[in-house]
């Protein structure tokens, strides 16, 4: 028998794998349902991959580790295996695949019913506390009970989102069994910065170029949509540099460019115009149909003007003041939000020990992991599921 440590996604997906192959499967999951974590991805969603799925997407001491199992099970291909489990897919102009339903729900059910449909016994509320080895195969033992098992996959996931499933039971499991764990942070996260200009900005969105840099040293950069917090910034873009705050640590300085299709000396251009125009325009306004009138206004005071200054009266520096302002707003970066808030767990099981080929355990054969549990970590915008799926097919096909 086979047993499969974790009910999520590469849990389900090496179970379905292995069932596939006429092999007697039991699923372990601690809480009452399978899946539970799938149903908050991508707001609902469930942005379950990515036309775009390749090695350089991914983070880890050695993000190569991915290879293998990214050639065997691509984007393509899942979108194929999906359809032959009875989800129909839609991939959007960036890449991203969604279900066609628009539900993340869509996505547990099919894996749920495809997997009791193929013999695999589904056991909920079901915690393991250990593993040992026993003879050429394993015992694990459950709250109440202990089980045999000839090969057993873990795949509970990582420490992110502890309320819809995330914890760190994995890693102390193969850390039993000799494995190294790395240091964890959370990523895809919320970044915390100085709130002195932000708390006015708490609900604004809007579309910016990103860098992130630590002393000056450039760390990060990516665009696409902010949302502004009460304690700072949140939202796809920034997601995408948030692994690159959370394992920097201190000196970190986020800049935002809100009109990156223009320079500076063009917005000032803009700007001079209008104030030719529109003499008795207050400064509170001078910024309105080019951005959000409370982030306008929230550029004009990071530039130390009175919001009741008439637009006549801005001097030739001033106005270049604020266009470099629009290019270059920065955010001191005080830290991130932490595991509860996070879509992934950076870092884990240290990958070397596993064999990238098979996943199977280079200390303990018979032994094999999948999905956030190693230390691997993607990009937002489906990548992480992806590699979930992938790996989670690899270990189950190859036990």
């Amino acid at each position: 028998m086979i047993a499969i440590i974790g009910g999520g996604a590469s849990g389900l997906m090496a179970a379905l794998t292995a069932a596939e192959r006429g092999e007697q499967v039991v699923l372990l999951e601690r809480q009452p349902r399978v899946g539970r974590k799938l149903l908050s991805t991508g707001n609902g969603r469930c942005n379950l991959s990515n036309l775009h799925s390749a090695p350089e997407h991914y983070h880890g001491d050695d993000y190569a580790f991915t290879v293998p199992a990214l050639a065997a099970f691509d984007a393509a291909a899942a979108r194929q295996y999906f359809r032959s489990l009875g989800l129909l897919t839609v991939c959007e102009p960036d890449g991203r695949i969604y279900p066609l339903s628009n539900q993340a729900g869509s996505v547990v059910d099919v894996l749920r019913l495809n997997a009791a449909g193929r013999g695999v016994a589904l056991r909920t509320d079901c915690q393991v506390q250990a593993i040992r080895r026993e003879g050429t195969g394993f015992l694990l033992q459950l709250e109440q009970e202990q089980l045999r098992a000839q090969q057993v996959i873990v795949c509970c996931g990582g420490c992110a989102g502890a309320k819809v499933g995330g914890s760190s039971s994995g890693y102390r499991l193969l850390e039993g069994l000799g494995h190294r764990c790395t240091r964890l942070y959370p990523a895809l996260v919320q970044l915390k910065t100085e709130t002195a200009l932000v708390r006015a900005l708490k609900g604004v969105r809007a579309d910016a170029a990103l860098s992130l840099s630590q002393n000056d040293a450039p760390l990060a950069a990516s665009s696409g949509e902010v949302q502004f917090t009460e304690y700072g910034v949140s939202g796809p873009a920034v997601f995408d540099i948030s692994r690159a705050a959370s394992v920097a640590g201190g000196g970190l300085l986020l800049t935002l460019d809100f009109l990156p299709q223009l320079t500076e000396d063009e917005i000032a251009a803009i700007l001079r115009r209008r104030c030719e125009l529109l003499p008795e325009l207050p400064g509170s306004d001078l910024l309105a149909g080019i951005l959000h009138n409370r982030l306008g206004q929230t550029l004009l005071r990071y530039c130390g003007l009175r919001l009741n200054m008439p637009a006549a009266e801005l001097s030739n520096r001033q106005r270049q003041k604020i266009a470099c302002a629009i290019k270059r707003f920065q955010l001191p970066v005080t830290g991130t939000l932490g595991f509860d808030s996070a879509q992934v767990t950076a870092g884990g099981i240290v990958t070397s020990q596993f064999n990238p080929q098979t996943l199977e355990s280079r200390l303990m054969p018979g032994l094999y992991a999948a999905g956030e549990v190693l230390d691997i970590d993607g990009d937002c915008g489906g990548y992480n599921l992806h590699w979930a799926w992938a790996s989670g097919r690899l270990a189950g096909r190859t036990l």
